[in-house]
């Protein structure tokens, strides 16, 4: 029973009750009987208005309760003229006016925010609270070359290509720093934040690979250059003693001279082999800017296959072809493009068993791309963030200069490139011929 209900039913018993005994006033005083009628009557409006004063509180409250479930602050009500009403009226007014003014701020703020997280330039990865994907923005999704549709519910660990082993392993509210291509480096935050109650994390992406490439090429410069000065010195004066001790040679007998003319051959081809050694270090940090002009792909290609065939025949490694019909045109220093195919070529050649093949696609359109495919020794994850690292080389007397020297003529020419083994086990060293 509602409270309106119980006054009612109140007001009823009791004038119910003051009926019975006016009427029994009747029979002793009819001039009695009559002013207690009046009086019951002045008592019926004054209850009246005292009802109408209490029920008109109770509907604004009412009404007022309704529009917070429906979330509508734009309702006010108007004075009424009574003290009480008016000052409940005015503290649901006040009340509403605030609810209002706090919706849109946080609305202009949560607006402000999504455009924020959209142009960020950093990727942003926001995670539920069972380490799921729950959203990504634009830079995150180009990163990771997919749509939020397709990632949205995946756990981190099956984020595509080589994201998913780097992010999952980032612990909470910590950072660090991942290449997980081998040739980008991003710097990684999985940060915390509430909602609803609920910690939850997001992942911030940020890029460093311009920046920590110049740090890196000006620390690897200084190193060669101040090696090549010293050994190159010492490599100049060794030599010319060791070739003036030719003039020796014909004053020894006959039983010394072979052992002495072998020692020194030895030491001049080897102290030959030392020079040539850190020349091919200090190429890396001589490396002129490209002079582009346009020549066909496929010239290019079948200059390099001329090359390379007889080291494939002598391993029997089979060289296929998958090139597009026409011979694309590509704007590319001639020089520094055929040192990097060499080096790809020959990586895969080593990668692969005898019988096995490597095969070179090219496609036109809607870019042109070209692509070294090998079925040879996957890549594995290790190894894959530190193919492009200067001096890294899983091979046992490798320099580590083949792929920085591949990874530094193609950023000067301004290509997108990347290396990576993919799900179906084969190797592959991609190059798109456009302006990364």
């Amino acid at each position: 029973m509602t409270l309106r209900s119980k006054f009612i039913l109140t007001m009823a018993l009791l004038y119910l009750a003051m009926g019975v005994l006016a009427w029994q006033l009747l029979r002793f005083d009819k001039v009695l009987f009559v002013v207690a009628e009046g009086l019951i009557v002045i008592s019926l409006v004054f209850t009246y208005r005292l009802y109408m004063s209490f029920v008109r509180p109770m509907n604004l409250i009412a009404a007022g309760v309704e529009s917070i479930k429906d979330r509508d602050f734009s309702i006010k009500f108007m004075e009424t003229g009574q003290k009480e009403v008016d000052q409940l009226i005015s503290v649901y007014n006040q009340m509403m006016d605030e609810l209002r003014q706090q919706r849109v701020t946080q609305t202009e703020k949560h607006f402000l925010l999504e455009r924020l997280i959209e142009a960020s330039p950093s990727g942003i990865i926001l995670l539920d609270t069972y380490d799921r994907v729950a959203g990504l923005n634009p830079a995150a999704a180009q990163l990771l070359q997919t749509s939020g549709k397709n990632v949205v519910g995946k756990a981190l660990g099956e984020l595509p290509g080589h994201w998913g082993n780097s992010l999952e392993s980032i612990p909470k509210d910590e950072q660090r720093v991942i290449r997980p291509n081998g040739i980008q480096t991003y710097r990684c935050r999985k940060i915390r934040f509430l909602d609803r109650g609920y910690h939850r994390y997001f992942i911030l992406v940020e890029e460093l690979t311009q920046e920590l490439l110049e740090k890196e090429r000006n620390a690897y410069e200084k190193l060669i250059r101040m090696m090549s000065h010293e050994i190159n010195n010492s490599i100049g004066a060794v030599n010319s003693i060791l070739h003036s001790f030719k003039y020796f040679s014909p004053q020894l007998n006959a039983d010394t001279k072979p052992d002495f003319d072998e020692a020194l051959q030895v030491c001049i081809t080897r102290n030959q082999n030392l020079a040539g050694f850190m020349a091919n270090f200090a190429n890396v940090v001589r490396i002129p800017v490209p002079v582009k002009r346009p020549v066909p792909l496929h010239e290019l290609l079948q200059g390099i296959h001329t090359l390379m065939g007889p080291s494939f025949e002598q391993k029997q490694i089979s060289w296929q072809w998958e090139l597009d019909q026409e011979s694309p045109m590509v704007a590319v220093d001639v020089q520094q493009l055929e040192q990097v195919l060499i080096n790809v070529v020959k990586n895969a050649l080593e990668a692969t068993e005898p019988g096995g093949w490597v095969k070179v696609k090219t496609s036109a359109s809607p870019i042109v791309k070209l692509c070294i495919q090998d079925n040879g020794k996957p890549i594995t994850p290790e190894v894959q963030e530190k193919l492009f690292s200067p001096f890294f080389s899983t091979k046992v007397n490798g320099q580590g200069i083949g792929l920085t020297m591949v990874r530094e003529i193609l950023l000067q020419h301004g290509f997108r490139f990347s290396l990576q083994t993919g799900q179906d086990g084969l190797t592959a060293f991609a190059i798109d011929f456009i302006e990364a």
